[in-house]
């Protein structure tokens, strides 16, 4: 199945698993998930495993734009997760406001916060980027825990009638999944989607060449905070409960990286693959506490040594096939420039 397009590969032609065949196929799953959802043959609890599911290939998906793709490792996603759940709680707690305004409240704090942080964060690069956004993830979770608005560190309910019920939020939670994979891969389709992976291998040479970088992070960083917000939303509101503690976790980025390692940086299959295999394995682990985040960091480090692409791009590179149409394996140096042109 696939088109019979190919790129050209130092050894073997590498076919393209897209076009019409793969978007049927997408189809027919997307298709089957919502009405076995919405048609109850799926339990409650299968609906909970696919919910989150679903939400962490949104993270995943919206991690690896940021850092497989452009080259900004963040390690505070989690900015955008907390404040999206404090919005909705707040919304309908404390302003007796539904669901949807709550959510629609967080997306707009998201997108207005991404654009303040952006001016700031974009003039580090690197190891400097990826500790200042931690370092601002931790400076509102300290806030949080002393403002009062928000009941310090004593948490906060979501409370809306009437509430969503679980199949419910799973359409949610499914609905969300696919808008953003479709996101990215029109993202990456495009000349943006190219001038992304040259400023990701070399920021320098792609700038001189016409990349607009400032233009190009921030809008990559503002999709990626919007649609962490949203899943933040989501999951809290399948929860009903945040503290700030679980809001800014430094877990959730955690999360997202092991998704990315895993499933494939840099493939937009990979963070499918790393979700399903860190829902299910987290569902194993919770039977041993205190171990699971040590079997995590364990399974993470073989991944890397044994599988340094992780699955999909292991697989990808070995039987020279790319699921979709984007490569995470850096190009050289010398393509850089005329990848650059294109996006020019």
């Amino acid at each position: 199945m696939g088109d019979n397009k190919t790129l050209a590969s130092a050894h073997k032609p590498i076919k393209v698993l897209d076009g019409i065949p793969m978007l049927i196929v997408c189809i027919i799953v997307v298709a089957a998930l919502y009405i076995l959802g919405i048609t109850g043959i799926f339990s409650s609890n299968l609906m909970r495993y696919l919910m989150n599911i679903f939400l962490y290939i949104t993270l995943g998906e919206m991690w690896n734009l940021l850092s497989g793709f452009t080259g900004m490792t963040s390690l505070g996603n989690q900015t955008f997760i907390g404040l999206a759940g404090f919005s909705v709680a707040v919304m309908t707690s404390t302003y007796k406001m539904s669901i949807w305004i709550g959510i629609l409240v967080a997306v707009v704090i998201a997108l207005v916060v991404s654009l303040l942080l952006s001016f700031v964060l974009f003039r580090m690069r690197g190891m400097y980027f990826a500790i200042a956004t931690w370092v601002v993830a931790e400076a509102i979770c300290t806030w949080f825990l002393s403002w009062k608005f928000v009941n310090q560190g004593g948490g906060m309910s979501i409370r809306a009638k009437p509430y969503p019920r679980v199949p419910e939020i799973y359409l949610m939670a499914l609905t969300l999944c696919v808008i953003a994979m479709v996101v990215v891969y029109a993202l990456l389709r495009t000349k943006t989607g190219l001038g992304l992976t040259a400023m990701r291998d070399d920021a320098d040479a792609s700038s001189s060449v016409g990349v607009n970088i400032f233009k190009s992070k921030l809008l990559v960083y503002v999709i990626a905070a919007v649609f962490t917000a949203l899943a933040g939303a989501v999951f809290f509101v399948n929860k009903q409960t945040i503290y700030p503690s679980s809001g800014f976790d430094i877990s959730w980025t955690v999360s997202m990286v092991f998704i990315v390692i895993i499933g494939g940086i840099g493939t937009v299959s990979g963070p499918v693959v790393g979700a399903i295999i860190y829902v299910l394995l987290s569902e194993v682990l919770a039977k041993l506490p205190g171990w699971s985040n040590i079997i995590l960091g364990a399974i993470a480090i073989l991944v890397i040594i044994f599988l340094p692409d992780g699955i999909m791009g292991t697989l990808q590179k070995k039987l020279h096939f790319e699921l979709f149409s984007q490569k995470r394996f850096s190009a050289p140096k010398k393509d850089l420039k005329a990848k650059a042109q294109m996006q020019a």
